[in-house]
């Protein structure tokens, strides 16, 4: 693995720069390489990138990082070309042409990454001293996860990929100091540095934190580093000495290719071990460590026997990963030990196998893969694998409901676009600029009237795909088209979107409706005198939960004028709507008249109005034709009303009897969103309710249907039964009596 210090920029020798990125290669993959060294020079030049790094510098940092981790030429010559579709919009078919389909296509997937990491700026806490527990920090962390675990279903490479841009990005800001890097820094802390230690790359975990912790926290990193070199010299002893004295004891007990050294203890995991066992940097004890690789897993517990048998083991401080490995399969036997003079030492035992994943992880699984002649016929399996594996790293950063949610994934049913501010939305497969407004906040979805798709504006029924930034174009005022609900037009692909667009428009038919309701109740107060009459006292009086209630039954119709005036006036009304001559005589049933009482006069020929289909309980009255007998008309008929105003003399008082026979002709009016199946779906509703339709007639136009039906009823419980069932029908915005 190259140094943290290491620097492309500082190679003088490019032979022996090249060297250590192609070592490990074939001689036709390293041509290969070195043709993409070259690609890379003419399409970046001196070219920045904004962190003010040399994009050349990063791709090629980024190439030595990648060649220590041992990944393939692929990975390699991704890593160099990782800038080239921000340079050139070609750039990924000229890959393909040059280096090969898999090269172009981790190209592209860092690429996508790229693009799908949110802003910095605001992403992160600007408070340091806040801690890493900032709530909307982390849900915008959940996020980026998200899309990072994406990619990584593609190729676990192009994650790798993204690891060694951000290590490389970290040294750049080591050695040229910016503001921006406390903020980098703790988007790495929270982001990629458990990461990698999900995937196991041991080598860039260490310099994440380390260079994080020292930008961050740049007081305590030099004090811990200040007495970390104050006892170098006398660790450097001790270690030696220790080393000694184990390779002695393995070779008498018959091991001797055993590869025995000191390990650097790294500046933010002693801190972090300080932090939460609340002790000094004197009670660490792995600040002196030992690491001892074997060739075998009996010879690790040989090693181990030896080891305690020199020194006293502290207690509690004896880990076996090798029969318990770590979720991402370390491997490894860890001790702490007291020496006799009271100096504590760290030692880990592995064999050569288990320091290779250690070390390099993922990527070292990766590698034999590759170099297996196994067919690909279980890639499927192993990103299966490795999405299983990093379900687990929920415990380590944030909560979520992450199975869920990656089955989807998995299965290419979900998509993940961006807001101009960086916030990552994600939706279903096939959703569309409205169903983006909508999932952003509900007043956007009403106010939308065009999407910005990576700044070019589209149709609002364009199918979004993973990776686009979406802006909504608005009107501070208005709603939703009812062209929207259309499927047939593909505006809408979700339900929730669907259903906010249904309940604007109830909603506005329902204040349609109450302000139709509230000029009636008005108009009957000011003819009743009573004005100031209170709203709600009425309501109730009336057994309305509500006043709104009441207004809704005045405007379809439900509420008679004779009803309203009873409970204005109570039983006094009624010697005010009856003429004083009539009352001592009493009401009569007429026979064969569907019931219906004419005040003082027995078996007169009466009909129904056409014009406004009375049915009981309507409050009715009674006009006398020339030749016809009684016509029968709702009180609030407007025919009705003309012809009382031109022969008062012929209005006769009427009600229904205590009982109705016969059946009641009736008009129903439905406003709806035109669909396949939607004349099909209200006749079953007047099939179910056993009512007979006795007239039809439908209209559509621009996709808007308006249907008038005739059917018979028995009462008006039926009839608002009726209504209530149809306004459920998908489509219909709204139903009323004609």
């Amino acid at each position: 693995m190259v140094s943290v210090v290491h620097s492309v920029a500082a190679q003088s020798d490019f032979e022996q720069f090249f060297s250590v990125l192609s070592a490990g290669l074939t001689a036709p993959e390293s041509e290969r390489l070195h043709d993409a060294v070259s690609y890379a020079w003419e399409i970046y030049g001196e070219r920045l990138l904004g962190s003010g790094e040399r994009i050349w510098s990063h791709a090629l940092g980024m190439a030595v990082i990648i060649a220590g981790l041992e990944l393939d030429v692929e990975s390699r010559i991704a890593a160099l070309l990782f800038a080239a579709p921000a340079q050139d919009e070609n750039a990924i078919a000229h890959i393909e042409t040059r280096f090969g389909k898999p090269a172009a296509h981790l190209v592209q997937g860092v690429y996508r990454l790229n693009r799908l990491r949110p802003i910095a700026k605001g992403f992160v806490a600007v408070d340091l001293e806040a801690g890493e527990s900032n709530p909307a920090e982390m849900r915008a962390q959940v996020e980026v996860l998200r899309k990072m675990l994406l990619a990584m279903v593609e190729d676990i490479r192009v994650v790798l990929l993204r690891l060694a841009s951000r290590t490389q990005t970290l040294r750049f800001y080591a050695a040229n100091p910016d503001d921006l890097r406390t903020q980098v820094a703790r988007e790495t802390l929270e982001l990629y540095s458990p990461l990698a230690n999900r995937l196991g790359v041991w080598e860039l975990k260490w310099e994440l934190e380390d260079l994080s912790f020292r930008f961050l926290h740049p007081d305590i990193y030099r004090s811990i580093a200040k007495q970390l070199d104050e006892k170098r010299s006398e660790r450097e002893e001790f270690i030696a000495n220790a080393v000694t004295r184990v390779r002695e004891e393995l070779e008498a007990s018959g091991i001797h290719e055993a590869e025995i050294y000191g390990r650097p203890k790294h500046i933010y995991s002693i801190w972090n071990k300080m932090r939460k066992k609340g002790v000094e940097f004197a009670e660490v004890y792995d600040v002196r460590a030992l690491r001892i690789i074997l060739n075998d897993v009996k010879d690790c517990y040989t090693a181990l026997g030896i080891v305690h048998n020199l020194w006293t083991p502290i207690p509690k401080e004896f880990d076996d990963y090798i029969s318990k490995p770590k979720g991402n399969n370390y491997r490894s036997l860890h001790t702490a030990v007291q020496c006799p003079d009271g100096r504590s030492l760290e030692i880990q035992i592995r064999t050569h196998e288990m320091h290779g994943h250690a070390e390099l992880g993922v990527a070292a699984h990766w590698r034999y893969k590759e170099g297996s002649k196994a067919p690909g016929a279980d890639a499927y399996d192993e990103k299966i694998a490795w999405l299983r594996q990093l379900l687990t790293w929920k415990n380590e950063v944030a909560s979520s409901d992450w199975v869920t949610h990656y089955k989807q994934a998995a299965l290419d049913e979900t998509i993940y676009v961006m807001t101009p501010q960086g916030r990552v939305v994600d939706l279903p497969s096939g959703s569309t600029p409205v169903d983006f407004a909508y999932r952003v906040h509900t007043d956007l979805g009403h106010r939308c009237r065009g999407a910005k798709v990576d700044g070019q504006l589209v149709p609002l029924n364009t199918p979004l795909e993973t990776g686009q930034q979406v802006e909504i174009v608005t009107v501070k005022l208005g709603g939703p088209s009812r062209d929207w609900l259309n499927p047939a037009q593909g505006y809408i692909h979700t339900k929730s979107a669907r259903i906010k667009v249904r309940n604007w428009f109830a909603h506005q038919a329902l204040e349609e409706t109450l302000s139709e309701g509230r000029a009636l109740i008005a108009k009957e107060l000011q003819r009743a005198g009573q004005t100031g009459a209170n709203i709600d006292d009425l309501a109730r009086k009336m057994d309305f939960a509500k006043a709104d209630d009441l207004y809704i039954a005045a405007a379809r119709g439900e509420l008679g004028q004779r009803q309203l005036q009873l409970a204005l006036r109570g039983d006094a009304a009624l010697d005010n709507l009856v003429p004083d001559t009539v009352p001592t005589r009493p009401r009569k049933p007429v026979e064969g008249n569907q019931g219906i009482l004419i005040v003082g006069v027995d078996k007169l020929l009466t009909q129904l109005a056409r014009c406004c289909k009375p049915a009981p309980p309507d409050e009715i009255l009674g006009f006398i034709t020339r030749g016809k007998g009684i016509s029968i008309h709702r009180a609030d008929c407007p025919n009705f009303a003309n012809l009382a105003a031109l022969h008062p003399e012929r209005v006769i008082e009427t009600d229904w009897g205590e009982e109705t026979t016969g059946v009641f002709a009736c008009d129903i009016v439905v406003d709806a969103h035109d669909r396949q199946g939607l004349l099909r779906d209200i006749s079953e509703i007047f099939t179910r309710e056993k009512l007979n339709v006795v007239g039809v007639n439908t209209q559509s136009r621009q996709g808007e249907a308006h249907m008038s039906f005739t059917v018979e009823i028995s009462n008006l419980r039926q009839l608002q039964r009726t209504l209530g069932l149809i306004h459920e029908v998908q489509g219909v915005v709204g139903v009323r009596r004609a």
